[in-house]
């Protein structure tokens, strides 16, 4: 399996609207981030999405992407939902009913403010086509076993995902004592590395590595970044095993 990161940014993405600072008027590639989510192209050909920025039109372009099979959500937060409706084109092409898999009150807030969506295929596709489905354990699709990973976002909880050998724990203020139990013998693990100071809602560069060192993955990856976050010099901090994620950066995992 192959995970490609669609957009490894935070919610203002980067560069920031406005700003001059050292990062944003960068010209190397890797500072340039769209809004977080990711994207799993499956052995069997299908492939999964993690969350729907407001980036995704933008990042499916760039990945030449020609269908979406089923999509997980962490949360709800915009930045992470709001291009649900750039799900469209692929019911468009490919005929085809899209599930969505998320938490509870992740699927209530998607009915409540994206019901259009959730529809039953028919000859109409100028909308998109979605199925929802609320998730609380494992569960499979297209034979893969799909794990959600509970973990706190500020003052809401969360999921991360695993999928074999691979963890994508982005939004995290704190891993609860139970979810380190899902999260070992971990080849790849994508861990959200916010920004160098302490943030309320989001672990720092410090915090992030503390966890990196306790879960023990071959491979760490830092995702949801700021702009106070330059690429090389991130990087120059940084173990041999961890490094910055940027967007359209390729990880293969079991």
């Amino acid at each position: 399996m192959q995970l490609t990161i669609l957009g490894a940014g935070s919610s203002a993405g980067t560069p920031v609207i406005g700003c001059q600072c050292a990062t944003c008027v960068s010209s190397h590639p890797r500072n340039y981030r769209t809004r977080c989510s990711s994207m799993i192209a499956l052995d069997s050909g299908q492939t999964i999405l993690i969350d729907t920025g407001p980036d995704l039109r933008i990042q499916a372009l760039r990945e030449k992407m020609t269908r979406v099979d089923a999509v997980l959500y962490t949360h709800t937060h915009a930045d992470h939902l709001h291009g649900i409706d750039d799900l469209r084109a692929f019911c468009q092409r490919n005929r085809q009913q899209i599930p969505l898999y998320a938490k509870q009150d992740a699927v209530d807030h998607i009915m409540a403010k994206f019901g259009y969506t959730i529809r039953e295929p028919s000859h109409f596709w100028d909308l998109p086509v979605l199925g929802i489905q609320a998730i609380e354990a494992p569960f499979e699709i297209f034979g893969q076993i799909i794990t959600p990973i509970p973990v706190v976002h500020g003052r809401i909880m969360i999921l991360g995902y695993r999928i074999g050998n691979m963890a994508y724990l982005t939004d995290v203020s704190e891993i609860p004592e139970d979810s380190f139990a899902l999260l070992e013998g971990l080849e790849v693990l994508l861990i959200d590395c916010l920004r160098y100071e302490s943030h309320p809602t989001h672990i720092n560069v410090a915090q992030s590595l503390e966890l990196v060192k306790r879960i023990g993955a071959k491979q760490s990856v830092m995702i949801h970044m700021t702009h106070e976050l330059e690429y090389e010099t991130l990087s120059d901090l940084l173990p041999p095993n961890v490094c910055v994620g940027y967007d359209g950066l390729k990880l293969n995992f079991n």
